[in-house]
């Protein structure tokens, strides 16, 4: 995994943090949903980098 990508990916992580913290604040359960959704994303990401980073080892 690249160092661009991991920062990009815990950026990522870090903005649906803040949605979904916004979303508790404001009652704004589509705002939650909506940070919960990014969070899930750049897991997702993140996973796909080190699958990728598996086999290149190999």
């Amino acid at each position: 995994m690249g160092a661009d990508d991991k920062i990009r990916n815990a950026g990522e992580k870090v903005a649906g943090k803040s949605k979904e913290a916004a979303g508790k604040l404001t009652d704004d359960e589509s705002l939650e949903a909506e940070g919960k959704m990014d969070q899930a994303k750049s897991d997702l990401k993140q996973a796909g980098e080190k699958v990728k980073d598996a086999f290149k080892k190999d």
